[in-house]
């Protein structure tokens, strides 16, 4: 971990906080369901027939058991850094659709080079750090023409939190990185024809005190480098909750989530594209989308 960085995430703690969250993570976790129930519709336009494909983050194992569904044939890896989760995804597994656990680091993933057919990530990336080692990973697995499909939060990502915590010299949310920096990084490592959109979800909340438990229970917890280290004091904490009442609407908090959905084709034999202040997107494969 970069300890100069107040937004550096240490591996450690991020694999102790999901460990723990295992059990609390599936009843707290609707905007990761339906994200991942969105990223998995991405796939159904593809013909996909698969002999390995790979869930990347898996946590309880939720889209392991939808992804053997839908691809009955083929092997499917479910991967975390956090055995806690792996051990939740037990409940998901069926007798003649069974996945396989490793408990793993995306950044150093335990496969043979070119093994991998389809790579499914759902809002693991920004758990990450940089980007860069777990591309590079992926790319390394993905067999010629693999396919890599992915989601992670933008910079967006609950900003009423960060606004309401203040200036008080710590980090307080992480730092995620916006959709031009992943497509950057994707081209980088050397993947192919990137496809990337935004959407921007909201969740209400009772209080703020509702949005913070459900971070804790899906294992969301402050790991930056730059958290504070003693317990947050009744005062700092009640301003906070003020802060954030200034965004009350209807009765309710909104908590905004900015959602980047990601794919990309291997591209393995095609040297990597230099980067340097451009991003190499065309612009009419970036949508902004807001639900209803």
């Amino acid at each position: 971990m970069n300890r100069s960085d107040p937004f550096a995430l240490a591996r450690t703690s991020v694999r102790n906080t999901f460990d723990r969250a295992g059990a609390s993570y599936e009843a707290a976790a609707l905007l990761q369901s339906n994200v991942a129930a969105e990223l998995l519709s991405r796939l159904e336009p593809f013909a996909f027939a698969p002999a390995v494909v790979l869930d990347l983050g898996a946590g309880t194992g939720r889209c392991s058991a939808q992804l053997k569904r839908r691809y009955r044939r083929a092997q499917v890896l479910a991967l975390d850094l956090a055995p806690g989760m792996l051990q939740a995804a037990a409940r998901h597994q069926r007798w003649l659709r069974r996945f396989e656990c490793i408990c793993a680091d995306a950044a150093a993933l335990p496969l043979s080079a070119g093994s991998v057919d389809v790579i499914f990530s759902n809002l693991m990336l920004q758990w990450c750090g940089p980007p860069d080692e777990v591309f590079a990973e992926a790319r390394r697995v993905l067999k010629p023409q693999g396919f890599f499909a992915f989601s992670t939060f933008g910079p967006d990502t609950l900003c009423e939190l960060r606004e309401a915590w203040g200036e008080d010299g710590h980090t307080h949310v992480n730092r995620f990185l916006d959709v031009h920096d992943i497509g950057d990084a994707l081209m980088r490592a050397g993947f192919a024809e990137p496809v990337l959109d935004v959407e921007r979800m909201t969740v209400t909340y009772p209080d703020a005190l509702g949005l913070m438990r459900d971070l804790q229970a899906i294992g969301a917890r402050n790991v930056t480098a730059g958290r504070a280290r003693t317990l947050t004091g009744k005062g700092r904490l009640r301003q906070m909750r003020e802060r954030y009442e200034t965004y009350r609407r209807d009765g309710t908090l909104p908590a905004t989530y900015e959602v980047i959905y990601a794919a990309a084709w291997s591209g393995r034999g095609a040297a990597a594209a230099p980067v340097g202040d451009e991003v190499f997107i065309a612009p009419e494969q970036i949508s902004h989308r807001r639900r209803p």
